[in-house]
């Protein structure tokens, strides 16, 4: 199927994209987000707060060994690791519900420098104090009953349009 091998992927150009996971509970989610980031080579995952870190069996259940070709890191405070990706110079989006947010579909995410998604904790959403530093948010448009998706659904749809609005540059 001419798939990438694990050394290959690791050489591979990336999509100048780095997903911050903020303290996200569930470790199937987190895989998912592993193997969601290898399927739109994905350059890093930020892992933090009490973001689980591979190797753990239930991880690697979902991302079907995506943990091993991705980039990641751990980090104990999501704030500081958002503040150096700034310095960096990443442009922050918290895929969040929030005033003024991006409507994904609708509106064009500034792919002028690299991007950060940060996506929260499956209750609270990103910190308060996480979004304060974000250059903007970004909203999944939806009609039914429920005002969120699973964070790893919504990553992947994330990660997708942004994989559509960032490769073109490349």
């Amino acid at each position: 199927m001419g798939r990438l091998s694990v050394e290959e992927f690791r050489a591979s150009e990336k999509l100048p994209l780095t997903v911050v996971l903020d303290n996200v509970r569930s470790l199937n989610n987190i895989g998912s987000v592993f193997r969601t980031s290898d399927a739109f080579r994905v350059e890093h995952i930020a892992l933090c707060g009490i973001t689980a870190t591979p190797p753990h069996r239930e991880i690697h259940k979902t991302a079907l060994g995506a943990e091993e070709s991705v980039e990641w890191s751990y980090h104990e405070d999501t704030v500081e690791c958002v503040r150096a990706l700034k310095e960096k110079g990443y442009r922050v989006y918290a895929v969040e519900l929030a005033h003024d947010s991006l409507k994904l579909g609708t509106d064009t995410v500034a792919t002028d420098k690299p991007v950060v998604l940060v996506l929260g904790n499956e209750i609270d959403g990103v910190q308060e104090s996480v979004m304060e530093l974000c250059d903007g948010f970004l909203e999944i448009p939806q009609s039914g009953t429920k005002h969120s998706l699973n964070v790893s659904c919504a990553a992947a749809i994330v990660i997708w349009e942004m994989f559509k609005q960032l490769r073109v540059k490349s």
